[in-house]
């Protein structure tokens, strides 16, 4: 018997070396970061941004693929499924933590099925409006909405999404209710708001406010605490009246479970680097996104809180996936 241990011993200590060689020699050829989103979004533009000094650091290309569908999930599962090997990472949002509630057929487990590498970026949410709608601010919309019960709609970028569950929250601490109409992205739920066909919406502020400028739109309040500087005539909820209102959506990079820690570590390590770069804060800083670089271990954490904070809005709601 005290051979066998002997052996098991060897072996155990075999794959530790294995796997630390392995580590060791890491990154010796191409990295993939799975977007599960189309291009041109919140999430496809901190992923290529972010990706690409990561790239530079490491001295490796990294090939962004875009995987969309179900609500990020088909994406998702991509980088669930994959080698923990440092080879596969992936970029989630918002969407990530409310899927967990929202679908109780995950093909993963939010918590225990990735690990957590760091959170990019925060972004605060602006609601507009058509023209056409006879309301220019936020108690003159919730008049509106309480005088036409359900007859007002609001556009999102899916079920599920910050922007639909943010107009949730809204219509829950004010009393109204308007007609969800879902889109499969932002891109097309702008179009059919600035072309009248949708009365209201939330987004992140970047694609939004142009059409604002333009007289496409016009934009009713952000749901930071403070105003922003993407959108700085744009007052807050709280200054409007909802006190306490403050939402929006993230993005941060993941890994398969199981991924070295000292691979999820050195990638941490430069993603946060790559948010300190002034020229990166302030293109972000621009489009209304916060830049923020977290540790492993803190947007574990914080995910784990979304998915509470997100879990007590659908349920309240009702909200279910179609």
């Amino acid at each position: 018997m005290k051979y066998l241990f002997r052996a098991l011993a060897a072996f155990a200590l075999l794959l530790s070396c294995a796997g630390g060689a392995g580590a060791q020699g890491w990154p010796n050829r191409s990295i993939r970061m799975v977007v599960p989103y189309t291009p041109g979004g919140y999430t496809d533009l901190m992923a290529r941004l972010v990706g690409q000094k990561i790239s530079e650091a490491l001295g490796q290309p990294i090939v962004f693929e875009n995987k969309p569908g179900a609500n990020a999930i088909i994406g998702t599962d991509v980088v669930a499924k994959a080698a923990p090997d440092g080879y596969t990472f992936g970029t989630v949002i918002a969407a990530h933590a409310a899927n967990a509630t929202l679908n109780p057929k995950l093909p993963y487990d939010t918590l225990k099925d990735f690990s957590y590498v760091s959170l990019m970026s925060v972004a605060p949410l602006i609601m507009i409006a058509h023209p056409s709608v006879p309301a220019n601010n936020l108690k003159e919309l919730i008049a509106l909405a309480k005088a036409k019960p359900g007859e007002l709609n609001f556009a999102s970028s899916g079920i599920g999404a910050a922007a639909h569950l943010t107009m949730e929250m809204f219509m829950s601490r004010t009393g109204i209710k308007m007609q969800h109409i879902p889109y499969k992205g932002t891109a097309g739920a702008l179009q059919d708001t600035v072309g009248g066909q949708i009365n209201v919406m939330f987004d992140i502020v970047g694609p939004l406010m142009p059409q604002v400028r333009s007289g496409n739109a016009k934009a009713i309040v952000v749901t930071a605490k403070e105003r922003i500087p993407a959108a700085p005539d744009v007052p807050t909820m709280a200054e409007q009246g909802v006190p306490d209102f403050v939402s929006g959506t993230w993005a941060g990079i993941i890994a398969p479970a199981g991924t070295p820690k000292e691979i999820v570590d050195r990638v941490s390590a430069e993603a946060r680097k790559a948010l300190a770069d002034p020229a990166l804060q302030a293109k972000l800083v621009e489009q209304g996104i916060v830049p923020m670089g977290t540790s492993p271990d803190e947007f574990r954490g914080f995910v784990t809180e979304e998915i509470a904070r997100w879990r007590k809005v659908i349920t309240d709601a009702g909200i279910k996936m179609e």
